[in-house]
C-alpha cells in the first residue's frame, strides 16, 4: 500500500511538474520560411503541450475591414474577415462577439490552453487515481486475510461507557456521510465518459452525470459545516502526547496480537488521520468553492506568485509559473488540485471505514451507539478511561455531608 501511494504522488507529483513547465517555457520564434510565414509543426506541438509560443504572425491575421467588398457584390466576404480569419479571432479572443449570457468568460468560445489539462486528466490523472484506489483496498484485503479481525482479548464486562455523545456521532456522520456521497459523484463525474458510457449508455449516463453533478455541488456544504463542527469539538483531544511515541513504537497494537499501548480518548493512529482529514478536507473544500465560484475566488494566480516568490519553481528548473490567469484556467488548475487530494482523502477514508467496521472488533459501537464495551476501551483507550473513571468517582477530599465543615 505505501509502496503504491508513493509511486501515485511521486507520479502525480512529476506529471504537474512537467505540466507547469510546458505552461511556463518561453520557447524561441521558430524558423517558418518553409511555411510561408505560417505556423509550423513544433508551434502545432508546443501549443498542444500548453507552452507559451510568439504567434503573432497568426493572432493578429483576423482579416482587414478597409479590405472588405462592397455591399452590391454579394461574392465579398462580410467585414473583410474570411471564415479562417474568424475562427482566429475567437481563438485569440479579439472577435467582437455578442453573447446572451453575462460573466467575465461568456465571450470566450475557444479555450486554447486547455489541451494539456485534458491530457492529464484522461491520462496520470485518471490512471494514478484508479491504481491508489484499487491499491488500497487490495492492501486491506491482504491485510485482513493475514492478521484477520482485530479482537477483544480479555473478558468482556458486560458494563458499557459513553465514548461518543450524540452531537459528536451526528458531526461525524454529517462529514463523513457527505463525503462518501461526494466520492462517488466525483468518480461518476471523472471515469463516466471511459467507463460508463461503453456500459450504459450515453442518455443514460447523461441523466446520471447530470444528477451527479448537481448533488456534488449541493452537499459539499454539509461536508465543510461537518468539517468545521468536527475540528473545533476534537482539536484538544488530538494535540500530541508523549504517549503517543510508545503507541507508534509498538505499531498501535495492530500488527501484533495481545499488544494493547496506552492512549487517551484518541490514539497516534486517530491523530493522523484527525489531522490529514482537516488539512487536506480544508484543501479540497478551497478548490471546491473556487470551483463553484472561479471569478470571485481564484486560487493560482495567487498561489503562483507566493511560490515564484518562494523560489521552488526555480529550484525544479521550471522557471516562473505564470501568473495572468484566465478563469478557464484558474479552473483547471482548481480542478486538478482538488482531485489529487480528493484521491489520497479517498484512500485515507477506506482504511478509517476498514478499521472502524470490520477490522477490529467493537469499534462500530462508538459511532453507531456511542457506547463501547468497557474491555474494549482500557485495550485501546487505557488513558481516556481512567480518565472518565477518575472524574466519576467522588472526590475523596469532599467532606460528607455528616462531617462539619470549617468557615
Amino acid at each position: 500500500m505505501a509502496r503504491a501511494l508513493f509511486a501515485f504522488l511521486s507520479g502525480v507529483l512529476l506529471s504537474l511538474l512537467l505540466s507547469l513547465a510546458a505552461v511556463a517555457q518561453e520557447t524561441g520564434v521558430p524558423d517558418r520560411s518553409a511555411t510561408g510565414g505560417a505556423q509550423t509543426l513544433s508551434d502545432i506541438m508546443s501549443r498542444q503541450r500548453g507552452a507559451q509560443i510568439d504567434d503573432s504572425f497568426r493572432s493578429g491575421a483576423t482579416g482587414n475591414p478597409d479590405n472588405a467588398a462592397g455591399l452590391v457584390n454579394p461574392l465579398g466576404t462580410l467585414g473583410g474577415v474570411s471564415d479562417p480569419e474568424l475562427w482566429r479571432a475567437l481563438r485569440y479572443g479579439s472577435a467582437d462577439v455578442t453573447v446572451s449570457a453575462r460573466g467575465p468568460a461568456a465571450g470566450v468560445v475557444i479555450q486554447n490552453e486547455g489541451i494539456w489539462w485534458l491530457n492529464f486528466r484522461e491520462g496520470p490523472l485518471m490512471r494514478g487515481g484508479a491504481w491508489l484506489l484499487g491499491g488500497t483496498l487490495l492492501a486491506l484485503v491482504l491485510f485482513y486475510l493475514i492478521r484477520g479481525r482485530i479482537r477483544i482479548d480479555g473478558e468482556k464486562t458486560g458494563n458499557t461507557v459513553t465514548r461518543f455523545k450524540a452531537v459528536e456521532r451526528f458531526a461525524h456522520w454529517l462529514m463523513g456521510g457527505s463525503f462518501i456521497v461526494l466520492a462517488l459523484t466525483g468518480l461518476i463525474t471523472l471515469f463516466g465518459r471511459t467507463v460508463l458510457i461503453p456500459m450504459f449508455g450515453r442518455d443514460s449516463f447523461a441523466l446520471l452525470a447530470g444528477s451527479s453533478k448537481w448533488i456534488h455541488n449541493n452537499i459539499s456544504w454539509a461536508f465543510i459545516i461537518g468539517l468545521i463542527l468536527v475540528f473545533f469539538m476534537w482539536v484538544l483531544h488530538n494535540l500530541p502526547k508523549r504517549h503517543d511515541l510508545t503507541w507508534l513504537a509498538q505499531g498501535g497494537g495492530i500488527l501484533k496480537k495481545g499488544v494493547h499501548p496506552p492512549a487517551g480518548k484518541f490514539n497516534a493512529g486517530q491523530k493522523l488521520i484527525f489531522w490529514t482529514v482537516i488539512l487536506l478536507g480544508a484543501s479540497v473544500s478551497l478548490s471546491g468553492l473556487s470551483l463553484l465560484f472561479p471569478f470571485e475566488m481564484p486560487l493560482f494566480a495567487k498561489t503562483f506568485a507566493v511560490l515564484n516568490s518562494s523560489g521552488l519553481p526555480q529550484l525544479f528548473g521550471i522557471g516562473d509559473l505564470p501568473l495572468a490567469q484566465t478563469p478557464h484556467q484558474e479552473m483547471q488548475y482548481s480542478q486538478i488540485a482538488h482531485a489529487l487530494v480528493a484521491f489520497v482523502l479517498m484512500a485515507i477514508v477506506l482504511a478509517h471505514i476498514y478499521i472502524g467496521s470490520v477490522g477490529m472488533e467493537g469499534a462500530i459501537d462508538a459511532m453507531s451507539s456511542g457506547e463501547v464495551e468497557e474491555q474494549w476501551a482500557r485495550e485501546h483507550h487505557s488513558l481516556w478511561l481512567d480518565e472518565i473513571s477518575s472524574e466519576d468517582r467522588p472526590s475523596d477530599s469532599a467532606p460528607s455531608a455528616s462531617e462539619p465543615t470549617v468557615e
